[in-house]
């Protein structure tokens, strides 16, 4: 079992930042994938950012050379960097857990970008 709990959202004027964090606990916290999603009212929820166990990154196109993706194994924490954040930004962010073949989410945080 893996809990996740996000933290870190928040209301920011356009061009600015937010750092997101994800706290894990549960499990062996380095063995875990881990990946942030977000949902937009009215829209389906949609990848933004992964962080394997090996430390191997990706994003979405819409968010790349914005937001970094990073793990501290230390702390069973990962975060979400986010600059330049635009108002099509704003959503509600989710982290999520995988392991083995178990899937693990957090409750959310809301991030809202005014312009």
């Amino acid at each position: 079992q893996v809990q996740l709990v996000e933290s870190g959202g928040g209301l920011v004027q356009a061009g600015g930042s937010l750092r997101l964090s994800c706290a894990a606990s549960g499990t062996s916290f380095s063995m875990v994938d881990l990946g942030w999603y977000r949902q937009a009212p009215g829209k389906q929820r949609e990848w933004v950012a992964g962080i394997l166990a090996s430390g191997s990154t990706n994003y979405a196109d819409s968010v790349k050379g914005r937001f970094t993706i990073s793990r501290d194994n230390g702390k069973s924490t990962v975060y979400l960097q986010m600059n330049s954040l635009k108002p099509e930004d704003t959503a509600v962010y989710y982290c999520r857990g995988q392991l083995d073949f178990s899937t693990y989410w957090g409750q959310g945080t809301q991030v809202t970008v005014s312009s």
